[in-house]
Order: C-alpha cells, then structure tokens, then sequence
C-alpha cells in the first residue's frame, strides 16, 4: 500500500509540473502574440491617421524600452514572489495594453500602448521563461534552451498571422484582433491558476528592485559574442517591425495586411524550426553556422530590396530566420550552462535585455535617419551591422566551461 501511495504521488507531481509547463508555455506564446497584434496594422495608421516611418520606428522603441526598463527593475521579482504571481502581473498588464490600443487614432495612444506591452513581455520574458526551465522535461536535452529562447518567436509569429488574417478578412479590423488577444490571456491565467509554484515566496522582493545586470562568472567569457547574436538578430526583428511594412508597399508593391503579417512571421517561424538543428552542435558551433547563415540571408534581402520580387524577398527572409534561431538558441544554450533555480531569472533578464536593446538602439538610429535616408539606403546599414557582428562571431565564440566539444560526442 505504501508503495502504491508513493507512486501515485509521484505520478501526480509528475503530472502537476507537465501542467505548469505547458502552462507557462502557453502564456508566453499568448504575451507574445499580443506583442506582434499591432504589426500588420502599421500601414493602416500610416494611411488613415498620417503616421509616418519615423512614427512608426518610435512605436517600436517605446515597446523595447518598457520591456527595458521591466528587466532591468522587475527581472529578478519572480524569485521572490514566486514564478505564478509575475506571470499573472505581465498577463494582467498586457491586457491593458491591448484594450488601449483598440482606439489608437493619434500617436500617443500607440505609444502608450507599446510601452505597457513592452513592460508586460519584459516582466513575462524573466518570469515566465524560469518558470518553463525550472518545469521542462528532462529529454530531450535541448528542449530548455529551445523552449525559453523560440518560445516568444512562436508567439510573434502566431500573433503576426493572426492579426493580418483578422485585419484583412475579419469585422472590426482595427478592434477584433485586440479582443482575441485579450481572450488568450485570460485563458493563460486561468491554466495559470492550476499550476503548481516551483519558486517559493521568500523576503527580498524590494531589494530586487534594485537594477542589477548579473551573469554567473563561469559563463560571462561568452558574452562578447552572444552580445553580437542577440543584437543583430533581435535589430533585425525590430527592422521587420519598423521598415517592412513601408518596404512590403513601397518596393514589393503589396498592400495586404495579410502578407505584411506572412512576411513577418516568415522570420519568426523559420526561427522556432531552426533552433533544433542547432542541438547538434556545441553552443559556439552553432552560433558560427547560424551567423553564417543569417549574413548569406541578409545579402540575399539587400538584394531582394534593390530588385523588388516579392517573393525572393520571402525566400530570404525565411532563411535569415533560421540563421537566427540556430544562433540564439546556441547563445542561450551556452549561457544556461550549469545555471541553478536562482541563476534562471537573471541570465533571462540578461539575455533579454540584451535583445530588446538591440530591438530599441539601432530603431531609434534608424527611425531619425529614415527622414534623410532612403529605405533601401536603411536596409543596406543593418546589412553591415550583421556583418560586423558575424566576423566577431567567427573568431571569438567560444563553448563553456564543461560543454563537450564535437570529438568527444
């Protein structure tokens, strides 16, 4: 009998933590996803309501600042309020967000809007993201590093396709993909509610308030490098925020919100189906392949931009996706190596602040000199910061301490 008790204990905390995993899974795709809500509705504020690619490029930044300023001050919070309490915080902020922008007809509604989506994924992307490690499966092994880096590409992507589905198809283009998104949350939070805490409350909540970057020191020789991934490729994400919608009308003559939304999630999910193949090889590996990849990528759409085919355009979008998924997942790969429950939160906070500066910084560059220089002009500069940033990548990445090399797989 005691056997059979102990079993059937174990089945249901087996069980508990499969829930709290897909669970929080799920609440980042659907934080995410409301992120990218607004991305196929940038033309259409730019025709009805004048705004303009500099607007637009602000619109961005401010998203990327208030996820800033979010992991910067509520990074570590989920460590001592527990991971559920600051998963229910970001989606409830969300939420906000997205009933705001169901009435964006002047600059500072979208803004405003951004900025509290951005403080919601900021909050999620530390809370969430250490609460899947701290429940993924064991095998296979790279699921974690896949499963906290892809999983907000997946959510972008979803929430891309969606939006330009509903705005080019649906009633209500400007509102109903809002109360969709604001559906998914509620959802989140419910599973939420059933889910098991795998870190408890302890003292200490407004000390953590304290802004603090910190990585572990057996992990921080790879930061040159990882700083070069996570840079460009999340630059590049903001670029596909910013200037792709004026590209995708102006240079490849579409004016679909559905395609602006295909297009869009072309990166993202070519991203989530790359990351995989980057298990295989040791972290630096897959960061020398996936930057090689993402270079030959970005050439092909300076190409594609200066030629003007859509669908060439398409093709090497897809492909720089998958450049980037190999790359990050071997960054975060690498600096999750032998991380403790307590490391997870900080590296994350880390990791993503890294991203969303690369997101804000060159978008707001680019955004002022998008009144002096030309689209194509634009595309070019982001080309050369890739370029800059696989060079590095090539010489200097590195595995950590421990990771077997590929002789002695």
């Amino acid at each position: 009998m005691h056997s059979a008790t102990v079993v059937l204990d174990r089945n249901h905390r087996s069980g508990s933590r499969r829930l709290a995993f897909v669970s929080a899974v799920l609440s980042l795709i659907a934080s995410f996803a409301a992120s990218a809500v607004p991305i196929p509705l940038f033309n259409i504020y730019r025709a009805e309501d004048g705004f303009t690619n500099a607007d637009i490029s602000m619109a961005v930044v401010m998203n990327s600042l208030g996820t800033i300023a979010a992991l910067l001050v509520l990074g570590r919070l989920s460590n001592h309020l527990g991971r559920r309490l600051t998963a229910f915080a970001s989606l409830a902020v969300l939420l906000v967000g997205c009933l705001l922008l169901m009435n964006v007809h002047d600059i500072g509604i979208l803004l405003a809007g951004r900025l509290l989506m951005g403080v919601g994924t900021g909050l999620a992307s530390s809370g969430l993201t250490s609460y899947i490690v701290d429940t993924v499966p064991a095998r296979p092994e790279w699921l974690a590093s896949v499963a906290s880096s892809q999983t907000p590409m997946l959510g972008l992507t979803l929430g891309a396709v969606a939006s330009g589905t509903l705005v080019q198809f649906g009633p209500w283009p400007r509102e109903l993909i809002y109360l969709v998104s604001a559906g998914f949350l509620v959802i989140s939070a419910v599973l939420l509610v059933f889910s098991p805490e795998t870190a408890p409350p302890k003292p200490g909540a407004w000390r953590s308030l304290r802004p603090r970057v910190r990585v572990p020191a057996r992990v921080r020789h790879l930061l040159p490098v990882a700083v070069a991934v996570f840079l460009t490729t999340w630059a590049t994400g903001a670029f596909y925020q910013a200037f792709v919608p004026a590209l995708v009308e102006d240079r490849l003559d579409t004016h679909s919100p559905l395609v602006l939304g295909l297009v869009f999630a072309a990166y993202l999910a070519a991203g989530v189906l790359g990351a995989p193949l980057g298990g295989g090889f040791t972290s630096a590996m897959a960061q020398r392949i996936g930057m090689i990849v993402f270079l030959a990528a970005w050439i092909g759409i300076v190409v594609t931009v200066f030629v003007g085919t859509l669908a060439w355009f398409i093709a090497a979008t897809i492909l720089a996706g998958a450049g980037q998924g190999i790359a990050i997942s071997g960054a975060t790969r690498g600096l999750l190596h032998g991380s403790t429950l307590l490391d997870r939160a900080p590296i994350f906070s880390a990791i993503y602040l890294l991203c969303y500066s690369g997101a804000a910084f060159p978008s707001l560059v680019s955004g002022q000199l998008s009144n002096t220089f030309s689209l194509p002009q634009i595309t070019f500069g982001y080309a050369g910061f890739v370029s800059a940033a696989t060079v590095l990548t090539l010489v200097a990445a590195r595995n950590p301490h421990g990771e077997m090399s590929m002789s002695n797989i």
